[in-house]
């Protein structure tokens, strides 16, 4: 009788829907499934919130908070179901210049702003340009990310001197700390193999925490930085100046912000897709992510955005509905209030050795072994993706990234344009191969000679594409040439996307048959001056 109940009760839910609208069936069974992958998220969540709001100089309600809230408001609406988001490490890392030169209020107008933006380009559907995104720089992406969340942590190994400048901890402290981190990975590596019941982080942090709270060993502590206790999240417009110079400021934090949200969420929804099998929903998921930092950003909260190791713990612990986001959200805010003087207690240590193993899970160590086989402008890619994420952010890695694999490939096909010829009874057959477009352009028209040529000339293009205004002007340049000479130039297979291309232009003046074999148009003749002579 209980069964058929939840069973019921499962089928009026709108969260048991994928992104593409398939309803799965919340039985018993579902539900039991969603609701302790979500306890076991919400349960991982605690320690990485907490560490991220050190990372960016924030107090870690501050991180706790844009955990619920954007954990919530993501699994409700966004468009990839299972994924979880919250505060992460690749934001918290450009935050901290934020926080540190202009104070925190100016963090939370600056991520109201980034979800704006982020909703900005959902309404624009740009979501689907993730697609662009190569692989080795997604690789360079992740490497990066891992070695910047590396060096955060070595702020923790600092204290404030007499002077109030910062120290190194050194003696029995440095030893300390060094063990009690050793310690915590060490249970992290070693629990899954034990028990999956409770998440290996939180079991760590809760091994690490009883002893150095059971043998009182001097450590510093997450309450020794800054209280976490507090209530439910409170509505606040950010307390800054409503000025152009305001705008100045947070303007280009917002569009770091937004960017590096954005892509590691489209990162992030890609391997979930397909990891469940779902497709669709970019512009969904582009739109919950700003609305939920606009939000964040209102109630005193970092910002945030998908969580890759969240949404994998998600998704492997058999999660495919909206429901347990929902449910980790919810319990996190009940961590919040409840329990926040067992927070307090939590040693860095413990924080810094969950962050080390997240680190140690995050950077793709196959790049070594892969990075000689590989052709060499990829190689160059993952390392130079590598290195600007570490010394700038991850947007301008990724955009560099993406710039540099196109010229790449440009160049790549542009060295590709070729002809084979063939000559007969006073017409010579021109057999291109390659893409004709900006790159091939030049190689391209050295390839005929209207001096030499005979009286008709046909430039097949079978095994070519034309592709761009440029490859146009060298058509136009090229019958130009030929008309110099008295030569007719007729273009023959044209494919129809170019077939279209060139009637746009008004280049076509003669049309024929389709030809029988390949379904395309057969002979053309070139109208010239439409490009201004070809200038």
């Amino acid at each position: 009788m209980f069964k058929p109940a939840l069973a019921a009760l499962g089928e009026a839910l709108p969260f048991a829907r994928t992104s593409d609208e398939t309803r799965i069936p919340m039985n018993a069974d579902r539900l039991r499934i969603e609701t302790l992958s979500g306890l076991t998220v919400a349960l991982a969540l605690v320690p990485e919130a907490v560490a991220f709001a050190f990372v960016a100089g924030v107090n870690p309600l501050v991180g706790l908070y844009a955990a619920f809230m954007i954990c919530l408001i993501t699994s409700l609406f966004g468009g990839r179901p299972g994924m979880i988001s919250g505060a992460t490490g690749a934001l918290a890392v450009v935050m901290v210049a934020l926080v540190a030169s202009h104070g925190v209020q100016y963090l939370f107008a600056a991520v109201i702003l980034m979800g704006a933006l982020q909703i900005g380009a959902g309404l624009l559907h740009l979501g689907r340009f993730i697609r662009l995104v190569p692989h080795p720089v997604m690789l360079g992406f992740v490497n990066g990310l891992a070695i910047v969340i590396f060096l955060a942590q070595f702020e923790q190994f600092k204290i404030t001197g007499a002077d109030g400048s910062k120290q190194w901890i050194s003696g029995l402290p440095l030893i300390y700390m060094l063990s009690l981190i050793a310690l915590t990975m060490a249970v992290i590596y070693v629990m899954p193999k034990i028990t999956r019941i409770v998440p290996a982080p939180l079991a760590a942090i809760l091994v690490v925490a009883g002893l150095v709270i059971g043998f009182d060993i001097p450590v510093p502590r997450v309450g020794d930085m800054a209280s976490i206790s507090g209530g439910l999240p409170q509505f606040a417009i950010p307390a800054v100046p409503l000025t152009l110079e305001t705008l100045e400021i947070i303007l280009p934090f917002a569009l770091v912000f937004a960017a590096i949200g954005l892509i590691e969420s489209l990162l992030t929804f890609n391997l979930v897709g397909e990891k469940t099998g779902t497709r669709g929903g970019a512009s969904q998921e582009c739109l919950a992510q700003g609305g939920a930092n606009v939000v964040t950003g209102f109630f005193g909260g970092m910002g945030g955005c998908a969580m890759i190791g969240q949404s994998m713990i998600n998704v492997e612990s058999g999660a495919r509905t909206r429901l347990s986001g929902i449910t980790a959200a919810l319990l996190l805010l009940s961590f919040i209030l409840f329990a926040s003087a067992l927070i307090e207690q939590i040693p860095l240590a413990a924080l810094i050795g969950v962050m080390f193993m997240v680190v140690i899970g995050t950077f793709a160590w196959k790049s070594f072994s892969i990075i000689a086989r590989v052709p060499r402008t990829d190689a160059t890619v993952i390392v130079l993706v590598t290195i600007i994420t570490v010394m700038t952010d991850l947007a301008v890695a990724v955009i560099a990234g993406v710039i540099i694999s196109a010229l790449a490939y440009a160049w790549n096909n542009a060295t590709r344009i070729r002809a084979t010829t063939e000559e007969a009874d006073g017409t010579k057959i021109y057999r291109i191969e390659g893409p004709l477009f900006f790159g091939s352009v030049s190689g391209f028209l050295e390839l005929f000679d209207a001096k030499r040529d005979p009286g008709r000339v046909v430039v097949d293009f079978m095994d070519s594409r034309v592709v761009d205004q440029s490859a146009l002007q060298a058509i136009e340049a090229l019958a130009s040439r030929y008309r110099a000479q008295g030569i007719p130039l007729e273009l023959r297979h044209l494919s129809r996307d170019c077939h279209r291309l060139l009637s746009r232009a008004g280049q076509l003046m003669v049309d024929s048959d389709d030809d029988p074999d390949y379904g395309v148009a057969v002979h053309y003749g070139v109208r010239i001056g439409r490009f201004g002579g070809a200038h």
